[in-house]
Formats: C-alpha cells, structure tokens, sequence
C-alpha cells in the first residue's frame, strides 16, 4: 500500500510494508522537492529517522539502473 500527498513544496510518497514474507519493515517515506529527492525511514533499534538524499541526476540514474544488466553506465543528456 502507498499514499501520496501533496505539500507546499513537496510531494510525499508513503510506502507502507504489507507484505506476508516475515516481519513488516517501518514505513517509508519518500519526499520529492525541486532540487533533490529525500527516502526516510524510522530505526525500529534506535527509534531515529533514518535519511538519504538523492539529486534529480542521481534518482534518473537509480531509475535507469533498475532496468539495465550488470555493467557500468553513464547517462547523457540530449539537447
């Protein structure tokens, strides 16, 4: 299951685990701004948020990536 919300200066992404394999894992939140991407996610150990922060570049190249076979890869931008 997921929501999205739309805020002031961001769209936020909530994945919720629903699955049957095992234990569920915290939610995860994913804020999308202008300039970067953030992925959150509660340490269920340490109760702390837990954050990466992808650039527009970086979140293109993982979308890419997911994709593609084993190998190395640089992207180029037309126009």
């Amino acid at each position: 299951m997921f929501t999205i919300e739309h805020e002031f200066d961001a769209t936020v992404i909530t994945l919720v685990d629903e699955g049957e394999d095992g234990p569920l894992l915290e939610d995860i939140v994913i804020n999308a701004f202008e300039d970067c991407v953030t992925v959150e996610q509660v340490d269920p150990q340490t109760d702390e948020v837990l954050r990466i922060t992808l650039s527009t570049t970086q979140l293109r190249d993982l979308a890419a990536a997911l994709n593609l076979p084993e190998g190395s890869y640089r992207l180029e931008r037309k126009g």
